[in-house]
């Protein structure tokens, strides 16, 4: 039913003329068609929309008929289901024929197409993105979720149990939402559901839940919802390798994220709440199906070794020659969060701080000099290639490192000649 709210004024994008454009040509001869979901409720709460996705009574060819008759490129992104991609002037819009799921096994679902939209809403998943929006911003709910938006309550549709019964994701997704959206304690009842069906989360595809913990990870402060996680069993299942670890670092990274305007960055917060074991967190970034570049970061956090606060920068520059910038900036990070944490009541953490941010800052502008000789120069002075001057590149090296980087080509050339005739 209509609510009385509009998005007038609360959603720029609204007035897009291929929205318009798009929004007309499927509600042409009795059709009905409405912005739906994510959208409408960030417009609400005034948060940044990314994308569109539109609902629409249109049969999924006659969707791609209309859209096509109307200049837009279609592509059946995901047709069985009803969607369909119109793509204009650089713009994506997915569009969806009403549907009911008529049978899920906890990860699919098959669905019947309709033209009744209480029955579309209440397929979804929470009330908050059950949500539509006619083409001049009327917004229109047939869930309750204007209310729970107003409250920052996060509930599910119906009853909790079988929602998430029918996709087993739906579980992170409370807690994903309520880290976004949520304010106070979680639902009561999805908080029980979710705790009693928590084994299904062994059923998802390791792809989806690193996904939706990633997306939980880069809420804006998600240590309340990690909180209700751990309590619910919740994070155990997907995360056990937090289980004896603990959540409590993440309190004091969110606080330092917020003070020195770092961005949210969710691999950092993993690495807050997982113990530094590389082996371990091989089999962590295994299990979860990481990224080459997430499983190499984390791998190399593991393996670095945070610098003393009082360190030189000179001494510091050593290691950083040696090891992983990227994974001493992780350790840094860290280091200076918990030391912050602690600097309330305890003036040794604030030396401990001020040392680490110190590193930190020279870290992140250190650039990794190059040494000034190769193999090519000890040839030319009649070594032969080889292990033995393998041994004396490293060795050379090293007195460079050692020295600071001061030792210059021909100083160094000097030490391979007595090294060669050694």
């Amino acid at each position: 039913m209509s609510t009385g709210v509009s998005l007038s004024g609360r959603a720029d994008w609204l007035d897009e003329k291929h929205l318009q454009k798009l929004l007309a040509a499927l509600t042409e001869g009795g059709e009905g068609a409405r912005v739906a979901g994510g959208a409408v409720r960030n417009a609400l709460i005034g948060q940044p929309v990314a994308d569109i996705d539109i609902a629409a009574t249109t049969l999924p060819e006659e969707t791609i008929r209309r859209a096509q008759a109307a200049g837009f490129k279609t592509v059946p992104t995901g047709i069985e289901h009803g969607t369909i991609t119109a793509i204009a002037g650089g713009k994506a819009y997915e569009v969806t024929t009403l549907r009911a799921d008529i049978e899920t096994d906890g990860r699919r679902a098959k669905v019947t197409f309709g033209r009744d939209w209480k029955a579309d809403a209440e397929r979804r998943d929470f009330t908050i993105n059950a949500l539509y929006a006619e083409a001049d911003g009327t917004v229109v709910d047939l869930v309750g979720g204007v209310a729970d938006i107003e409250a920052r309550r996060l509930r599910f549709i119906g009853d909790p149990e079988a929602r998430i019964r029918e996709d087993y994701l739906r579980i992170l997704r409370f807690f994903r939402f309520f880290a976004w959206y949520g304010d106070g304690r979680p639902d009561a009842e999805g908080l029980k559901a979710c705790a009693r069906l928590k084994d299904g989360l062994a059923r998802l595809s390791a792809e989806r839940v690193w996904s939706e913990l990633k997306k939980l990870l880069s809420a804006p402060d998600p240590s309340r919802a990690l909180l209700w996680m751990r309590q619910a069993g919740v994070l155990t299942a997907v995360l056990p390798e937090s289980e004896k670890w603990g959540i409590d670092a993440i309190h004091g990274l969110v606080r330092t994220e917020k003070d020195l305007g770092w961005n949210a960055d969710p691999l950092l917060r993993l690495e807050a709440m997982v113990p530094p074991d590389a082996a371990r967190m091989k089999t962590l970034a295994e299990r979860l199906r990481f990224s080459n570049g997430e499983g190499e970061r984390l791998k190399q956090w593991a393996l670095t070794a945070s610098p003393e606060h009082k360190t030189t920068e000179t001494e510091f520059s050593k290691k950083l020659y040696f090891g992983d910038r990227e994974g001493f900036v992780d350790r840094l990070r860290l280091a200076l969060a918990a030391a912050r944490a602690r600097a309330v009541e305890d003036n040794q953490a604030l030396m401990e701080a001020g040392g680490f941010s110190r590193l930190l800052g020279f870290a992140l502008k250190w650039q990794k000099p190059v040494f000034p000789i190769k193999g090519a120069h000890l040839t030319k002075l009649g070594a032969s290639p080889g292990p033995k001057l393998g041994a004396i590149l490293r060795n050379l090296e090293k007195e460079w490192v050692d020295s600071g980087f001061i030792l210059d080509r021909g100083a160094l050339l000097e030490r391979a000649a007595k090294a060669l005739e050694g």
